[in-house]
């Protein structure tokens, strides 16, 4: 019974993943800790733009009770060049879902212009206090959807697997100042134009999030930073996270998030020996949705004075 009740799940996944994300991009939203923490991930043009190198490793899913449930892993680094001026990466994505699975591989560049203006900052902020930058990615994803292993028949879509390479060029540009942010990046502008088969349809998402950093002389030790992202796809509903995270001197931090018919988002993180950073993430879902509540963490390094404020 156990056994019939996994493979029930694991084809009812499937099935909605077919339907409807197999016609956008086969890449899940990065949960709250990723894109929050490392927004490298989803935007080049953020490519350089800590002080310091910095790698990360995220993972989300992979704890959850059922087969089949959705799983992400990410491996990416990215560091300064020329006094700051430009910035490179390099990134690893997988997701999977069901019998589908997803593998990216991605360099970036970015190039940034500077500026500045009067404003209170306190002296632990850690990023650049203006800067325009633009970045792109060139890189490439193999799509594999192992669709005969689910047993469907009499149905065209179902009758045979799908298993192709797909070039990917990704566009991003970053407005960053010492009390607020904006971007806007397409990770895959291609879309399936260049896919091996022809027999598989994407959309190239397109992201656009921005955030406030609150601070001031009473609460010098605090930062509270509200954010939104919001992802759009053709085919799919509108998606915006909206998410709180307060900060104490890069000590500690805590926050929690909305994202739109999906779930409520709870963080905590805190800083060790002044170069790592560990996130918390735990994803509790709604509206009785089949995915079920997600764990998740980021683990962050970053060479030199790394987080340090001192």
């Amino acid at each position: 019974m156990k056994e019939n009740n996994s493979r029930t799940i694991l084809v009812c996944l499937t099935l909605i993943f077919v339907l409807i994300v197999i016609k956008t991009q086969a890449q899940q939203t990065p949960a709250f800790s990723e894109y929050n923490y490392n927004p490298f991930i989803l935007n080049a043009a953020y490519a350089g733009l800590t002080e310091n190198t910095e790698i990360s490793i995220a993972n989300s899913g992979h704890f959850n009770s059922f087969e089949g449930s959705p799983k992400s892993f990410s491996f990416s680094g990215h560091g300064q060049l020329n006094r700051g001026k430009m910035g490179v990466g390099a990134g690893i994505i997988r997701d999977e879902i069901g019998v589908t699975t997803s593998t990216s591989a991605f360099a970036a560049y970015s190039y940034k212009i500077f500026f500045d203006f009067e404003n209170h900052r306190p002296n632990w902020q850690i990023y650049s206090p203006g800067v325009i930058s633009f970045g792109i990615t060139a890189g490439i994803q193999q799509f594999q959807d192992n669709l005969l292993e689910l047993g469907i028949v009499d149905d065209p879509k179902f009758a045979e697997n799908i298993n192709a390479t797909i070039p990917t060029i990704g566009l991003g540009f970053l407005f960053n100042h010492a009390s607020f942010y904006a971007g806007v990046s397409a990770p895959n502008v291609l879309g399936d134009a260049l896919a091996t088969d022809d027999n598989l349809h994407l959309e190239n998402p397109v992201y656009g999030y921005f955030g406030y950093r609150f601070f001031n002389n009473r609460f010098e030790n605090l930062t509270i930073k509200p954010n939104v992202l919001i992802k759009h796809e053709n085919g799919a509903p509108l998606q915006v996270d909206m998410n709180i995270a307060v900060s104490f001197r890069n000590k500690f931090e805590v926050g929690a998030g909305y994202r739109t018919s999906s779930s409520v988002n709870l963080l905590a993180g805190i800083y060790l020996l002044n170069n790592l950073r560990f996130i918390y993430n735990y994803n509790v879902a709604m509206n009785n949705s089949p995915l079920g509540n997600t764990h998740g963490f980021i683990l962050s390094c970053q060479f030199g004075k790394g987080y340090s404020i001192d």
